[in-house]
Order: C-alpha cells, then structure tokens, then sequence
C-alpha cells in the first residue's frame, strides 16, 4: 500500500491503484494482496482479504487507442497506440490483428504484428472496408496470453492505384470515342434519310425579278410592254457558218447511194 498508492481512510467505495507511471505503484510481475475494512468513528470491521492477483495475468487489456487510417492506392495504412505503457518489453509486449472486411463481404484477419503501424495491402481500389484492430498482451515469464477487446468499427475507401487510372484513361478514352462515332453516324443517318427536307430548309427561295418588283411596285409603268418588245421574235443570227465537205471517194458512195 505505501507505493505510491494512498487508499486509507477515504470515503469513496473504490480506490485506483493505476499509478501515475510504470515505475510507480505495484510491480507487473507481484502477486498482489489486497485487505479492506471499513470505520465509522472508533467503530471498525474486520479486515477482508481480497484473492491475489498479478497484473499481467489478471490486466483487462482494452482495445487499441488513438487509431489513425490512411487510405492508399489499393492500401489501409493504420497506426494507433497501444492500449497501456509497458515499461520493460523484455518480459511483456503486445501483438496486434486487424480484422477487416469489405463493406457486405467475408471478415478477414491479418497479423499478428509487433508494430503500431500496419499495411492492409491488395484491396480493391474505390472500395469501403471496415475494420477493427484487437491487442493481445503475451506475458513472457509465464507464457500467458491475454486478449483484449476489438476497437470501434470504421469504415474507408481505398484509393485507385496506377493500373487502376490507367484502365479508367483507357474507358473513358473508348467510350468517348464510341460516343462520337455513333453521333456521327446516326447524324449522317438523317441527312441521308432527309436530305430533301435538309435540302429545302437551306436552298434560297426564289427571288422575283426586278422588272416585275418594280411593277407591283408602281402598276403604271410601262413595264409589261418593254417585256412583250424584249421577248419578240428576231431573226436567227449566226456569229460564224461552217462548211462541211467529204473526201471525193466518199463523196461518190454518197452519190451511188442517192
């Protein structure tokens, strides 16, 4: 009782032995006797001898505490601490699993691992999974394994790795070019389809000639009659007259035949 644990004469029901670091309070390794008796004034109880117990043996281990998840190309990266200090690692440490599993798949465990930073590699990419990282302290003097408890469910996505964006490049690529070749072909579908009504929507409508603009214009113009004068039968003219003539043995075949 007098290392480093004050526990006499208080009035609360419970006493905290943990002590304020390693090297203080009881010793890991001590089998431990506790004797409790209450008092009221002078009047006291007889002592109640509590049953030994030793740290390592007896220790609630809790989960891991402080985990941090960084998510990865295809990777968790996880790191947390451990759930107590353990000042001499010679004669106690923990192990560490990680259970995991994709969000609606199969629990998968991995370890155990000595370090407070573990790899989750070989996960699909854009994928959530969830996990839970357990402690276990292993007593070497006794060769006692205790078990702690699992942490909090999390969640995560992982991220795409290079394969992964490259096959994406590769879609998006395709599918683009896909996209576009059925846009042209169905647009030159149409326009083979309806290229009269293409054609009629584009063509210049007909325009009306000047002479007759003029005339709706002001209707007492002699307009029409220039039109009948422009339009009346001349006299056909040749600019040149050519001249055709046959060979003479020709000629005569010509002859004989007439």
């Amino acid at each position: 009782m007098s290392i480093g644990v004050n526990c006499t004469q208080i009035t609360a029901t419970e006493c905290d032995f943990t002590a304020a670091s390693p090297s203080a309070g009881f010793p890991m390794d001590f089998n431990v006797t506790l004797r409790l008796r209450a008092e009221l004034g002078a009047l006291h109880s007889a002592w109640v001898t509590m049953p030994w117990f030793q740290h390592y043996r007896n220790v609630t281990v809790g989960p891991p505490e402080n985990i941090e998840v960084t998510p990865g190309e295809g990777s968790l990266i996880i790191r947390f601490s451990s759930p107590f200090d353990i000042a001499d690692t010679s004669t106690a440490f923990f192990w560490y699993h990680v259970h995991y599993w994709e969000k609606g798949g199969i629990q998968q465990v991995k370890g155990p691992f000595r370090s407070n930073s573990i790899s989750l590699d070989n996960l699909k990419p854009f994928r959530v999974y969830c996990l839970q990282v357990q402690a276990q302290l292993l007593w070497n003097k006794s060769n006692i394994l205790r078990l702690g408890h699992l942490s909090n469910t999390s969640c995560y996505e992982t991220m795409a790795d290079a394969s992964t964006e490259l096959q994406q490049v590769i879609l998006i690529s395709v599918g683009t070019f896909s996209l576009l070749s059925v846009v042209a072909g169905a647009c030159f579908f149409l326009v083979l389809k309806y290229r009269g009504l293409i054609k009629y929507w584009f063509h210049t409508p007909p325009s009306i000639p000047l002479q007759i603009e003029e005339y709706l214009k002001d209707p007492t113009q002699p307009i029409l009659e220039a039109l009948d004068k422009d339009s009346s039968p001349k006299d056909d003219v040749w600019d040149s007259v050519s001249i055709i003539s046959f060979p003479e043995k020709e000629q005569d075949d010509v002859l004989q035949t007439l």
